[in-house]
């Protein structure tokens, strides 16, 4: 599966945005998908993942602010990021891996190419 990113931009502190991930074939339902980020300086990290069944898991460090979401009719995967703060600034990875949630980043073989979110305080 090919995935393309984007909904990224410069913000404000506490605004909202909401993050998008696209993506090509047509068995997109089976998959696992996830967020990951990587801020200036620092590895990639995970952020958020839902499963095929539309369970969803979160790092500690978002949950409450973000939320991950899918919609299998357009091959689309979401991050909404609400109440934004500058330790969010980062350029966001969208990641897609066969049937089963993961949260380690050498577990998905899919990656888009990843949108910059800068959030000004």
């Amino acid at each position: 599966v090919q995935l393309q990113a984007s909904g990224g931009g410069l913000v404000q502190a506490g605004d909202s945005l909401r993050l998008s991930c696209a993506a090509s074939g047509r068995t997109f339902s089976t998959y696992a998908l996830a967020w990951f980020r990587q801020a200036p300086g620092k590895e990639r990290e995970f952020v958020a993942a839902i499963n095929r069944y539309g369970s969803k898991y979160y790092a500690d460090s978002v949950k409450g602010r973000f939320t991950i979401s899918r919609d299998n009719a357009k091959n689309t995967v979401y991050l909404q990021i609400n109440s934004l703060e500058s330790e969010d600034t980062a350029v966001y990875y969208c990641a897609a891996r066969e049937e089963y949630y993961s949260s380690t980043e050498s577990d998905f073989g899919s990656w888009g190419q990843g949108t910059l979110v800068t959030v000004s305080s």
